[in-house]
């Protein structure tokens, strides 16, 4: 499948999105994002005036050491009870389909900078007065969106399943191995984020990590699309549970509205809702391709 999308619908905001939203508020990038008819969620807390909020920093202090003291003990705990069922699947990828047990792949996550941001007060000479650094290489002004990290999952597909480049999943997708289905709709194959979350680049409850193949054409698509990046990215979410997988423009949009919805009221006790019905959808099997 391409990474391009069809045309958006005209923006009423700035072409990037993302200074706009932050200028003022997220309000009209919600709204925006929300145009098209959303699932209701009555069960999220809202906290009230909360459009303030435009990434991790904007929580509540207690918020932010509640939230990584819960993913720490929760993910860890986890890790210990499931770990004979994370070994019983590793030992059957290995026995069903060529290639590694886990697979890894560069996401984006947290993002707390902004294009062009400046931090250095004053650029000093250097000693000798000679300029070591090669012209216009200067990495802080190269923006990647967000601090990349490497994610782990068990290996759902054959192991040749991009040797034509990076693809979005769809349904019925024939990379898909007959382990790799089931893995996918009960949630087994992203078990091993639980050590993503141990380690501080993903929390339980957050936006989906996106990979940086494709994040350059979503936010170009989606004004907006680069705020759900102000919070460390989830291994699941609202906009998981909702909206499940996304693989066009339309679905990515309404994962924006839902995200930013989190954003806004993204407390411990929302983070405890949505743990439990993700347990649901778990054993559902739905929003799994």
């Amino acid at each position: 499948m391409s990474t391009e999308f069809p045309p958006a619908p005209p923006v009423p905001l700035a072409s990037s999105g993302l200074d706009a939203a932050r200028s003022q508020t997220l309000g009209d990038v919600y709204d925006y994002a929300a145009d098209e008819h959303l699932a209701p969620v009555p069960w999220l807390t809202q906290l009230g005036d909360q459009e303030s909020r435009i990434n991790l920093h904007s929580l509540e202090p207690v918020t932010r050491v509640m939230k990584r003291a819960a993913d720490v003990a929760i993910a860890t705990t986890m890790l210990i009870l499931l770990s004979p069922v994370m070994l019983l699947t590793a030992i059957l990828v290995k026995l069903t389909s060529p290639g590694p047990v886990i697979f890894h792949q560069t996401r984006v996550g947290l993002n707390l900078r902004r294009p062009g941001a400046e931090r250095r007060v004053e650029v000093l000479p250097p000693p000798d007065g000679e300029e070591r650094r090669v012209p216009d290489s200067d990495r802080r002004k190269e923006f990647t969106y967000g601090r990349h990290f490497t994610l782990y999952k068990f290996r759902s597909m054959r192991n040749d399943a991009e040797k034509n480049g990076a693809q979005f999943a769809v349904k019925g997708d024939a990379r898909v191995t007959p382990l790799g289905r089931f893995m996918r709709k009960t949630r087994l194959d992203e078990l091993p984020q639980l050590w993503n979350v141990i380690c501080g680049d993903m929390s339980l409850v957050g936006p989906r990590p996106e990979r940086p193949e494709f994040i350059k054409n979503l936010s170009d698509e989606i004004p907006g699309y680069l705020d759900r990046l102000g919070l460390k990215p989830g291994l699941t979410g609202g906009a998981q549970i909702v909206n499940g997988y996304d693989n066009n423009i339309e679905s990515f949009r309404r994962k924006v509205a839902f995200d930013l919805m989190y954003l806004r009221n993204c407390c411990l006790w929302n983070d405890m809702k949505i743990l439990f019905r993700t347990i649901r959808v778990v054993l559902s099997g739905s929003g799994a391709l």
